[in-house]
């Protein structure tokens, strides 16, 4: 069984897996394989070159072209148009690995083993970065073990927080990402779905985390979403995960992140009447505002006295449960950022410290 890993120790692996190393990741498609991949080589100054080989009929369009060289009489492979010219090192990503055609495979044993093709070596420092769908809805080719041999071998598992702390960098409307937050099943498309999502032909539509990026630049300018931008989204994501969307629409929070740390005093009525469940949804959604570097530099010390008003005004209703919930999440490695954000204030400090050791504890 392969090693399950999420979005953040993905990115610890491809910072610590040496270049001469093949990495091949197994998943559903959908949960955000390829765009992990082409951001982290990409912000090192990387080009990123990648392949669906699925949808590759001839290795041509891998290998480059067969031709004769006028000079020697030989025939020889040309350089392929996304061969580097400049002998930096680039990225391969090979992606629906196990639904290429077996000449396709063959070209990437080729790759796998040595980093050559038509036997013209990649530059040095040159990555390899694969990726194959599972599950049984795919049309799959078996992948020959001494390939696979030639691998370092994962299964990628984001999880919803991965998710959430995306979507808030990227601006994904804040009705999804709440939507999500509070029925995180909805996320992927593991099993939901009823006959309502099948066609007349047999396909079902089901939602994925590509799906609902697209639904948030399709309602970003709507402020008021109607039956037929429902009925819009179905199409998107399905009609069980767009009418679930709906019905969430109903119930917002009534604060924001921002509002509660950037401007308590005006909010303070407000989170006095919300309710356990309202806050330790906020508490996540706190947590994930501020590790996304969404805050202001300049207001920083400003949100840090917020979320001390915040953590005293939970103490004061005597919800030690929602302090305690805020404080677990701090203990996980996502968060961080916010840790080092906290230790700004020495109060601040002190207090989630006090609350961490209750929870060693107990």
């Amino acid at each position: 069984m392969a090693v399950r890993v999420d979005a953040r120790e993905l990115i610890q692996l491809l910072e610590l897996t040496p270049s001469d190393q093949n990495v091949m990741l197994v998943g559903r498609h959908g949960i955000g394989k390829s765009q992990i991949i082409a951001d982290h080589f990409r912000e090192r100054g990387m080009t990123v070159v990648p392949f669906f080989l699925g949808q590759m009929s001839d290795p041509g369009d891998l290998i480059g072209l067969l031709h004769k060289d006028e000079h020697t009489g030989r025939s020889e492979f040309l350089p392929p148009f996304w061969w580097p010219q400049d002998d930096q090192p680039i990225v391969l990503f090979l992606d629906e690995l196990n639904r290429a055609r077996p000449e396709i495979l063959q070209s990437v044993m080729e790759l796998a083993l040595n980093k050559t093709l038509a036997g013209k070596r990649l530059p040095a420092g040159s990555v390899i970065v694969s990726a194959v769908n599972e599950g049984d809805e795919y049309q799959l080719t078996d992948l020959d073990p001494a390939l696979v041999s030639r691998f370092n071998l994962y299964e990628f598992a984001p999880t919803v927080e991965d998710w959430l702390l995306w979507a808030e960098r990227e601006n994904v409307d804040a009705r999804i990402t709440s939507f999500i937050q509070k029925q995180p099943q909805f996320l992927d498309g593991h099993g939901i779905g009823d006959e309502s999502d099948q066609t007349l032909s047999g396909l079902v539509k089901t939602q994925d985390r590509r799906g609902w990026a697209r639904v948030s630049k399709l309602i970003e300018p709507i402020e008021r979403l109607d039956a037929d931008h429902i009925k819009l989204i179905a199409g998107i994501v399905g009609s069980t995960s767009a009418n679930a969307f709906r019905r969430s629409l109903a119930t917002p929070l009534p604060v924001t992140p921002a509002d509660v740390l950037l401007e308590f005093s005006k909010q303070r009525k407000t989170l006095g009447k919300m309710s356990l469940g309202e806050l330790l949804l906020l508490n996540e959604q706190i947590l994930v505002w501020i590790s996304s570097g969404k805050c202001p530099a300049a207001r920083e010390d400003k949100a840090r006295s917020g979320l001390l008003s915040y953590l005293n005004l939970l103490r004061k209703r005597k919800l030690d449960e929602a302090v305690a919930h805020l404080v677990s999440m701090l203990g996980k490695p996502k968060f961080e950022s916010v840790m080092e954000f906290i230790s700004e204030s020495i109060e601040l400090t002190e207090l989630l410290t006090g609350y961490m050791e209750g929870i060693r504890i107990e």
